[in-house]
């Protein structure tokens, strides 16, 4: 459906229509296996959301997993709960801001991750009708963002090697992804050949308080902090094993909402947060959090999911918010894919990634041909 520009109903005073939404499957090929401690990843494989209205389109991307191996949420519950409930209560309508699309997304519980996907495209929809870049809208500023890299498991000699690259790159930090048996010595080992770098590992939750020794052991190699040693939904007990380490615990999938990182600091759980606004719900939770971890002074970095350029142009306009002072994983995408679905290189030189700026909204444009290549359509919706 379109409507007479002239036509008074086109006032975009009343709010932006959404006239059409596409929701594609994706499956980009990794160069190379990401490996962590729940599994080993060999393609990324997310729904891809496209808003239009007015001209304009906004897009974004989903961050859960076609398994519930990072949190529970899974691509085909997301693409269900996009595809036959949510996008057919916004197609059609008028949404004068993202926050009015709370009326649409409170009544559901959880479902994180899918309602990020919708809030996120028209983030970039909102931008685009506004003409102004998305980290303008968020409070952001800046023309980059400071970036490391996380690097998987793999053996010690391959890690090593791994990380000078990394190095010779100029990443400001180096995430190592550890899991039982693959630890100490691995950190032992890279921080003796590179004894200056910021250094920090991910568990992704492998742990237990059984572990504290081999936490413990961690202390003596002057980490920026450990990333979510202990389980996935767990604030008590990491409270109890941040008492006993000198090296900061970094929360990731233990944060929710505002409220979890607001509980978390406040019973000393942590003293870094992972921020991902596909976790949280979105750019407003996401916003909150930040909120929360500045009034404790607890700084916060952006994390990734191995996220395609649509993502990755999201994260960065993110991480120009003012307490995102650690860096965060958004490195270059050569790295992880031959080819994205995006048509702006976005790759990081010594450590810094510059903020997309080819145009308003998320500064990046679909690649068209390429995303028909590599993906499917799910729904598309139309009003």
């Amino acid at each position: 459906m379109s409507e007479d520009p002239n036509s008074p109903r086109s006032d975009r005073s009343v709010g932006l229509l959404i006239e059409a939404a596409e929701l594609r499957i994706v499956r980009l090929p990794l160069l190379t296996p990401f490996v962590i401690s729940t599994g080993t990843m060999t393609e990324k494989v997310f729904p891809l959301l496209i808003l239009k209205g007015q001209g304009l389109q906004g897009v974004a991307e989903g961050v859960m997993d076609p398994l519930p191996d990072y949190l529970e949420e899974t691509l085909a519950g997301a693409v269900d709960f996009l595809a036959n409930l949510i996008l057919p209560q916004v197609v059609g309508k008028r949404f004068a801001s993202p926050a009015a699309l709370l009326g649409v997304l409170a009544p559901w519980r959880g479902n994180r991750m899918a309602k990020a996907t919708l809030e996120m495209a028209f983030w970039d929809l909102w931008a685009k009708s506004l003409n102004q870049p998305l980290q303008a809208m968020l409070g952001g500023a800046g023309d980059a963002v400071d970036v490391g890299v996380s690097l998987g498991i793999a053996s010690i000699d391959t890690t090593l090697e791994r990380v000078e690259q990394a190095v010779d790159a100029g990443y400001k930090r180096v995430k190592l992804k550890v899991k039982r048996g693959h630890d100490v010595a691995l950190v032992r080992a890279v921080r003796a050949a590179f004894p200056e770098i910021k250094l920090t590992v991910d568990a992704n939750t492998d742990y237990g308080v059984q572990d504290l020794a081999m936490l413990q052991a961690l202390d003596d190699f002057q980490l920026d902090y450990i990333e979510q040693p202990l389980a996935f939904d767990d604030i008590h007990d990491h409270a109890q094993v941040q008492a006993v380490l000198k090296t900061a615990i970094c929360l990731d999938e233990s944060i929710r909402s505002a409220v979890d990182a607001r509980k978390a600091l406040e019973a000393r759980a942590a003293r870094v947060i992972n921020i991902k606004v596909g976790r949280v719900g979105g750019y407003r939770e996401a916003q909150a959090i930040h909120d929360v971890c500045a009034a404790f002074g607890a700084p916060v970095w952006c994390g990734g999911m191995l996220e395609s350029g649509v993502g990755r142009a999201h994260n960065i306009h993110l991480a120009t918010l003012p307490n995102f002072t650690k860096p965060g994983d958004t490195s270059s995408a050569s790295l992880y894919f031959k080819r994205d679905v995006v048509r702006e290189p976005l790759e990081a030189t010594q450590g810094r990634m510059p903020v997309p700026e080819n145009g308003p909204g998320i500064g990046v444009t679909l690649d068209r041909p390429y995303l028909d290549q590599v993906s499917d359509l799910a729904v598309e919706v139309m009003a």
